[in-house]
């Protein structure tokens, strides 16, 4: 029995062991398939461990539900559009949070079926564990609806008020519990304080700030796994919780200096309205000259450096591919080929990183935003695919925009800057991007996908 138990100590340790050291690969593009390979062994040593320890499930169940839960995340993995993992990353946070709370739930249930006594420690997990799990849980639906497009930014001027209100009587349920520690009311009532709250919460935040909102629920999903862990004494879960909220905190704030803003301004302020500015028309009429992909091809043809820099619209077009071929194809030209990265660009954090990841291209050509500004003035041709708001000048230039202060891709500074959008419609600020009707700027209309083929095969031609 003692060996037993000494085993599974050592399981314990072998889990966080490699919780930390998958976190740390994941810090590098390198390195980050190993982590999440790291991470993703070590969690399943912890479901091991953990359901072994407590006789939970016998070993013909355990390998059951490994089975069903590897089909599951197989398919989800494998049929799942590059377009649709930001809304898939955002349900996963949702996932977690709905998981503590069950988890909590059932703990709490129990304790009470039994008639024991529930520690304070318990009663205030149990309280903390409802309530963000409930808002991880009703937040993260309305940002995959948001990021499906499907739902707007909704709000009136006293919502960050009543959020106020509904956070203080969440905290004062959570209080209440302790002179009532079985109370099934109150638990219910944490719960459905946390669901309201995580919807009103999020829902008045724009589309624009999405990949700070999914850093932030990633964060709460992992305090709500460390409360649960407090609630039911497993250490393993306090460590792993607490690795998933500190380090998504720190992407929120890396996402937040990105945007030139605060948390409490994107939680609490008004989506930036568009309102104010030059129009459109002001701003492109007459001054927008389109190219074609046979143009651009012979400019190309005798660059020495070209940047790319990607944006949604890459990923809506799945356009990464016909990227890395064209990438391909200029290095054998003897040009040198970069990538520009915005640290915001796409939907969700490092949305651009894992999208050239899949094309398999380099790692050392993504460079980010701060290391590739200052080499913008030397590069011959800079390609921007599907980006918009990060590539516009006017947060350098107008104090007065949505977006004034955001830092953004100088890809302006560029000899020449060839544009491939279908339209000049704007990004999600709803604002002009004056780089479109710039001097030394070419628009490429059409899809991303199907223009960058069309250049891969002019350059081949020339």
């Amino acid at each position: 029995m003692e060996a037993q138990s000494d085993l599974i100590q050592a399981g314990y340790i072998l889990a966080a062991a490699l919780f930390i050291l998958g976190l740390k690969g994941l810090s590098k593009p390198r390195t980050a398939v190993r982590g999440n390979a790291m991470g993703a062994t070590g969690m399943l040593v912890a479901v091991v461990v953990t359901l072994t320890d407590n006789r939970i499930l016998t070993f013909w169940q355990l390998g059951i539900g490994l089975l069903v839960g590897a089909v599951v995340g197989g398919l989800l993995a494998t049929r799942v559009q590059m377009t649709g993992m930001p809304e898939l990353v955002a349900l996963f946070n949702g996932f977690g949070g709905l998981a503590s709370v069950l988890v909590v739930g059932a703990s709490f249930l129990e304790v009470r079926e039994v008639g024991d006594d529930p520690t304070t420690t318990f009663t205030l997990a149990a309280g903390a564990t409802a309530l963000i799990g409930a808002v991880t849980f009703s937040g993260s639906v309305i940002a995959w609806a948001k990021l499906r497009e499907t739902l707007g930014a909704y709000g009136f001027g006293a919502i960050g008020g009543v959020n106020g209100l509904l956070f203080a009587t969440g905290i004062a349920l959570i209080a209440a519990t302790l002179g009532a520690p079985t109370s099934v009311a109150l638990i219910v009532a944490i719960v459905a304080i946390g669901l309201v709250l995580g919807v009103s919460g999020v829902i008045p935040i724009g589309g624009a700030d999405m990949p700070v909102v999914i850093a932030l629920l990633n964060s709460l999903s992992g305090l709500a796994a460390s409360a649960t862990g407090f609630a039911l004494g497993n250490s393993l879960l306090i460590i792993a919780g607490s690795l998933v909220g500190a380090s998504g905190l720190i992407l929120t704030q890396i996402m937040c200096v990105a945007m030139n803003r605060s948390l409490a301004n994107v939680l609490f302020s008004e989506a930036p309205s568009s309102t104010g500015g030059a129009d459109a028309d002001e701003v492109y009429a007459g001054k927008v000259t389109s190219t074609t992909a046979d143009e651009v091809a012979l400019l190309l043809d005798t660059a020495e450096r070209v940047a790319i820099v990607p944006g949604y619209g890459l990923a809506v077009a799945q356009a990464q591919h016909a990227v890395r071929d064209l990438t391909r194809a200029l290095e054998a030209n003897g040009a040198e080929v970069v990538f520009g990265i915005h640290p915001v660009a796409g939907r969700m954090p490092g949305h651009m990183n894992v999208l050239l990841a899949e094309a398999e291209i380099d790692y050392e050509k993504l460079i980010e935003m701060d290391a590739i500004n200052p080499t913008f003035a030397q590069t011959d041709i800079t390609i921007v695919i599907g980006a918009n708001d990060v590539v516009n000048p006017v947060a350098r230039e107008d104090p007065d925009s949505p977006i004034a202060g955001m830092p953004i891709l100088d890809v302006d500074r560029s000899r020449t800057v060839v544009v491939i959008k279908r339209s000049l419609s704007p990004g999600f600020a709803g604002i002009p991007n004056p780089l479109f009707a710039a001097d030394n700027t070419l628009m490429l209309f059409g899809d991303g996908k199907q223009a960058v083929v069309d250049i891969n095969k002019a350059l081949q031609e020339v």
